[in-house]
């Protein structure tokens, strides 16, 4: 068995778990795919959890950096064509494993389980703060909500590509876009 660094074997459960899902997210799968031993995982990693919220978090650095590419800071955008440049990006190839373990993220804390419930806010909060900034000024006191409209409506198209339903996905953002525009 290889011996890696703590960062190497978090991409590599990263990798794992886009691939696999959830469903992969016990010690020794998750060694096995790593091509470590569960006792090398333990050595890095207080238990699964931690591993868990650790692997969580160099996902969403790295979701954090593609937006941040397509978005830099200070860049600001209409909630319509925010939207629109949201939805191609999370539906993208790039990201769309990234958005179904997002799904079974949200689905594991919506039972209660830790760290998924923990990991999951933190994220979910991380996301809303950033799209956020990305929005107008002049949207004063709706800045809030508008982002959370926009990230809800991202998170369904997530769930309708998902279940097969990806025309279903790009009508509804696009009918949203046209009634965010006509809200002006």
């Amino acid at each position: 068995m290889a011996k890696y660094t703590r960062e190497e074997l978090l991409e590599k459960i990263v990798e794992t778990l886009l691939e696999r899902g959830l469903g992969a997210a016990s010690l020794r799968p998750l060694a096995k795919a790593a091509a470590t031993s569960d006792r090398m995982l333990l050595y890095y990693f207080k238990d699964k959890n931690e591993l868990l919220q650790a692997a969580f978090g160099v996902l969403a650095g790295r979701l954090m950096a593609q937006l941040e590419a397509a978005f830099p800071e200070g860049a600001t955008a209409p909630p319509a064509e925010l939207l629109a440049r949201l939805g191609e990006m999370t539906r993208g190839a790039d990201l769309r494993p990234a958005m179904r373990l997002w799904i079974e993220l949200t689905a594991a804390a919506s039972r209660g389980e830790e760290p998924h419930g923990s990991v999951g806010a933190a994220i979910l909060d991380g996301f809303l703060a950033w799209i956020e900034r990305r929005l107008p000024a002049e949207l004063d006191g709706d800045r809030p909500a508008m982002a959370a409209a926009i990230l809800a409506a991202v998170d369904g198209a997530a769930i309708l590509d998902a279940l097969g339903r990806e025309e279903a996905a790009t009508s509804a953002l696009r009918a949203l876009g046209h009634a965010l525009e006509a809200d002006r």
